[in-house]
């Protein structure tokens, strides 16, 4: 007779064995997809996002200029539905300093958000400044330099930002930012440019933040912010109100190498960035059947979700060849089996065609 113990390690091994595995997905790059002038290169590319025309906007962290330390690196390049290059939208704009996120809304508006000077910028379709969000530091102010990030960090004003992130709306045209490094928060306005209200504080409950990184919205206005640092998407109401999470737990090889830096050891305490399944991007298709996809930094894949939740499929891994990832820094998904990545360590963006799944 088998003892106990090892009846219930049997058990427990033919349960897990009958568990459903997580489809990899297969799938095509086109990393040369977009077409650069000859005098023109792309840096560390934050933010890609895609109109209703199917243009291409790359948010890069190129046209460098200033100190060795500190130069601005922001600029925002649009390509036609083919990848030809169009134009170069806001040169030399006064927010440019620290490219972060691009997104577009369902009118074509152009938004971008910018780190280093804190603030989110609305353009219109043609290209033209229509409104902005929050304030950059003055260059004749003796007190003008990065942002110290204090703990606790100083109380959030209201209409400013620091470290800001993303930016995504609800169908009323009410704009949700994420914000972001310092004062992990989101804020909300209206589709005038109004101050609604913004929650969340530093720390790990609900309704509390450790970077949110990225934020979408689906089509029955459920706000999903990713929760960086915790390691985790949190979704919300459109007035804050915590409705539930999701954390994407999925086996990979303990072996894999990280696109850069050392391998991130286990457990990891504190900020969860590096860790898997740590929401570094996520965008959600258009309905009616709408999928949300979400990727991480180590060991640098796509998580292809549900929205309660369940993973449907894993693509992807770290390293510098085509179908290989970077640091996603932000995804658009036009539809369920297209996807554009942007890349901050590869400095390019792949566009990738998913097989449909059976």
């Amino acid at each position: 007779m088998r003892s106990p113990i090892l009846f219930l390690l049997s058990l427990c091994a033919s349960v897990a064995a009958q568990q459903p595995q997580v489809p990899e997905i297969q799938y095509q790059s086109a990393q040369d997809f977009i077409k650069l002038p000859p005098d023109m290169y792309l840096g560390e590319v934050a933010g890609v996002a895609v109109n209703s025309q199917n243009h291409v906007f790359v948010l890069s962290r190129g046209n460098s200029t200033g100190p060795a330390y500190g130069a601005s690196a922001a600029q925002l390049l649009e390509f036609a539905a083919d990848g030809k290059f169009l134009r170069e939208i806001g040169r030399n704009l006064y927010a440019w300093s620290f490219a972060h996120s691009v997104k577009i809304d369902k009118d074509d508006n152009i938004w971008v958000a910018d780190k280093g000077s804190d603030m989110v910028i609305k353009f219109t379709p043609e290209g033209r400044v229509a409104m902005v969000f929050g304030r950059k530091q003055e260059a004749s102010d003796e007190s003008t330099a990065p942002l110290k990030h204090l703990k606790p960090p100083l109380p959030a004003v209201e209409g400013m930002f620091r470290q800001v992130t993303d930016v995504a709306w609800d169908s009323s045209g009410n704009a949700y930012i994420s914000d972001g490094y310092i004062n992990s928060r989101v804020a909300k306005v209206d589709k005038k440019g109004n101050w609604v209200t913004s929650w969340g504080e530093p720390g790990g409950e609900p309704g509390q933040f450790m970077t949110p990184h990225s934020i979408a919205v689906d089509a029955e206005d459920r706000i999903y912010v990713a929760d960086r640092g915790n390691r985790r998407i949190q979704i919300f109401d459109v007035k804050g109100k915590f409705l539930r999470q999701i954390t994407i737990d999925v086996p990979f090889d303990p072996d894999a190498k990280p696109a850069i830096g050392n391998k991130p050891t286990s457990p990891i305490t504190g900020n969860q960035a590096q860790a898997p399944g740590a929401p570094w991007a996520i965008c959600i298709t258009p309905p009616p059947h709408q999928i949300l996809y979400s990727s991480d930094g180590y060991p640098g894949r796509i998580y292809k979700l549900s929205l309660d939740g369940k993973v449907l499929g894993v693509l992807g891994e770290s390293g510098k060849q085509p179908k290989q990832f970077g640091w996603i820094h932000e995804m658009a998904c036009p539809s369920e089996n297209v996807l554009f990545v942007a890349e901050l360590l590869n400095w390019r963006v792949q566009k990738l065609i998913l097989e449909p799944s059976h």
